[in-house]
């Protein structure tokens, strides 16, 4: 790798041995995928992926300690993931106590540690950080040092920055000397799409079934998507960006998506057109039979699928604003058709802790609150961590939580008709 006199000299060693350290292992993660250089990140603000305090975990605080200790700041003030622990969500004795007990005993040493590292304020907290009401949203062309999935993809694809999907320690570690390794997602022709995905559906496609069949059958490569814009416009709105969320979520925990683009909509598409094509693409198409399938063969890992329901989860990634008031407005509307005044179901609907208080400044929230559901800032993965929390029959329409939990998927619809006492 061909390094700057300033980032030899910081390898070096002579801005101290702990830059030395987290130089030399950005070189070794640059070396691994054959990078030439190192480019200056240029976003304002970083995003971490590691906000949880396992106990486990110990190793990361003890880097994050030693980074202190050496007075290492990052270059960048930061945003991470979401908390784990909400006690305003259901939760038994027993499930309390592995929480606060046996899992989550670091969170306030490991949040005393964020803050003195650089974490923008006390709500920076939220998976989809790049949000208008979290300040944390990249530019077109921006290089970032981000790991988590979900909150990639939607910068590269519907932001137009460029980003890897690095690790959790490597964000810190990029935004602390100021570079990443320049390869993959960062360069032109690692963003050429090689796979044609041409959506033939006889209605708008469930973002997060779409985004789970195109993952699971493009892995890691970058996806063209035909098709889709008849379906969602070519304006990237608020309804467009909601539903690319959950598309591109769904892409990144089904497979390994950082990247894709949509026809007529996302950045690079409008400007480049079939020239981000590259030769030799493959191509799939999805239809409704298509969707059908995929969504037939999710596996049932409940002990009892034929279980009821004893909590649901939506909003995974966090739901952005209008996704909270038209969920409102939904669950009210099937609420009064099926004679019912509260959800049949223990329901959290999750957000960022700003979007949840622009929320709480408009009339739905009161309205959501008298329907029984509960908003709040968690990450849902954290709570269907806890052994005893996924022993229950658990629903939700975010195909990330039900790849990487016990968590049964139902679109959208299916789920609304769930928690308002209707069938499926």
């Amino acid at each position: 790798m061909i390094l700057t006199k300033e980032q030899q000299a910081i390898l070096d060693g002579e801005k101290g041995e702990t830059l030395a350290k987290v130089m030399k292992t950005l070189v070794m993660y640059g070396d691994a995928f054959e990078a030439e250089k190192l480019v200056p990140i240029t976003s304002k603000y970083n995003h971490l992926v590691t906000s949880f305090g396992l106990k486990v975990m110990s190793p990361v605080y003890d880097l994050m300690q030693q980074l202190l200790d050496a007075g290492v700041s990052s270059e960048q003030q930061f945003s991470v993931d979401p908390r784990p622990l909400d006690k305003n969500v259901p939760a038994n004795f027993l499930q309390n106590l592995v929480f606060n007990k046996f899992m989550y005993t670091k969170q306030d040493f490991y949040e005393k540690q964020l803050k003195e590292l650089g974490l923008m304020n006390d709500d920076a907290f939220s998976c989809t950080c790049y949000m208008d009401e979290m300040g944390n949203k990249p530019k077109k062309g921006d290089v970032l040092s981000w790991a988590e999935s979900s909150a990639v993809v939607y910068a590269n694809s519907v932001l137009g920055a460029r980003c890897n999907r690095n690790s959790g320690i490597i964000d810190i570690m990029g935004s602390i000397v100021g570079y990443v390794p320049y390869f993959g997602l960062l360069t032109d022709e690692g963003r050429k799409a090689t796979w044609v995905v041409k959506v033939e559906t006889s209605k708008k496609p469930e973002a997060q079934l779409l985004g789970s069949a195109i993952g699971m059958k493009v892995m890691e490569e970058v996806p063209y998507v035909v098709g889709l814009d008849k379906w969602i416009g070519n304006e990237l709105n608020d309804d467009a960006c909601a539903y690319l969320k959950d598309f591109g979520a769904a892409t990144a925990s089904n497979g390994a998506v950082g990247l894709y683009h949509i026809e007529n909509l996302t950045p690079e598409a409008v400007e480049f057109g079939d020239k981000l094509i590259a030769e030799g693409a493959r191509e799939y198409v999805i239809d409704d039979a298509e969707l059908e399938r995929v969504q037939n063969n999710y596996p049932v890992i409940w002990k009892n699928p034929d279980a009821a329901p004893k909590l649901c989860f939506v909003g995974c990634p966090h739901l952005s604003l209008q996704q909270l008031k038209d969920w409102t407005d939904n669950i009210e509307a099937e609420l009064k058709n099926s004679g019912k005044k509260k959800v049949a179901i223990p329901t959290v609907f999750t957000a960022a802790p700003k979007v949840l208080e622009e929320f709480n400044k408009t009339p739905y929230a009161a309205r959501l609150k008298a329907t029984g559901v509960i908003t709040s800032y968690i990450c849902p993965l954290m709570y269907m961590n806890n052994p005893l929390c996924k022993k229950m029959p658990v629903i939700t329409s975010s195909n990330k939580l039900r790849t990487y939990t016990s968590a049964r998927y139902y679109t959208d619809g299916e789920i609304l008709k769930l928690i308002t006492g209707g069938k499926k």
